[in-house]
């Protein structure tokens, strides 16, 4: 089986279609939550997402763009578009969105998980080796997808020493991809990247496939129009800034 595998697109729906269309042969689709928030198209993406499979977990902007929490501890540009997007969500889509799965959850057997932030804590960032400690020394799947970070990669130990997985890419502007062999004696973190708002240094769309046969992990990233996103925030009346990063990827 091949699963695309999804995370933090943010309500950026051109971004999530450069993904689609760029996105390689699959079975499956595995949604590591944060579809809403931030970004101007809240309710088209949720109508993009709900038919691309079933697996998905929360992340906690769905679920403070739902109302199922509070925004205070948002900064204020964050909290300014949680409080936008609950105005323009339908109310099948906050239902929607209130109704996702805590995650982990085990999409493919005993081997594997699912999550938005760390396994413990859904809103835990995994940004260190240290951050990865905890979570992948506890984890009861050998392989386990996270997002909440935006920052492509992960993390990886072999039982004794503790590695970052890092992808290597050789442009800026191109789609391109990095291929990484899961390997029976490592138990993995993995993290496909954001989809709607990078903030590793790389402006272009991430995601990643996971291959349960081959037993690879591929990184991908692929350009989007970023001008366009941008034109549709400015015009929602969302914070500049929030259209001013997507280009940075920051």
């Amino acid at each position: 089986m091949r699963v695309l595998i999804l995370s933090d697109i943010h309500a950026n729906l051109e971004a999530l279609n450069a993904v689609l269309a760029a996105a390689p042969a699959h079975d499956a689709v595995w949604n590591l939550g944060d579809v809403v928030g931030y970004g101007a198209n809240p309710n088209e993406v949720i109508d993009r997402v709900r038919g691309l499979g079933s697996i998905f977990v929360r992340g906690n902007h769905d679920r403070a763009c739902s109302g199922l929490e509070g925004i205070e501890d948002f900064n204020p540009i964050a909290g300014r578009a949680a409080r936008w997007t609950r105005i323009v969500l339908s109310a099948e889509h906050t239902e929607w969105l209130r109704e996702m799965p805590h995650g982990p959850v085990m999409p493919d057997g005993p081997q594997v998980s699912c999550a938005h932030g760390s396994l413990l804590d859904e809103d835990q960032y995994v940004t260190t080796v240290r951050d990865a400690w905890a979570p992948l020394s506890e984890a009861t799947t050998r392989i386990n997808f996270f997002g909440h970070t935006h920052l492509q990669g992960g993390f990886a130990t072999n039982g004794q020493e503790w590695f970052r997985l890092t992808p290597q890419y050789g442009s800026r502007d191109k789609a391109e991809e990095f291929e990484m062999p899961l390997r029976e004696s490592g138990r993995y973190l993995i993290n496909p990247g954001s989809v709607g708002q990078p903030r590793d240094g790389d402006w272009r769309a991430a995601f990643a496939i996971y291959d349960n046969v081959q037993m690879t992990v591929t990184y991908c990233r692929v350009p989007y129009d970023v001008k366009h996103a941008q034109s549709r925030i400015v015009a929602a009346g969302l914070p500049d800034r929030l259209a001013i990063r997507l280009r940075e990827g920051r």
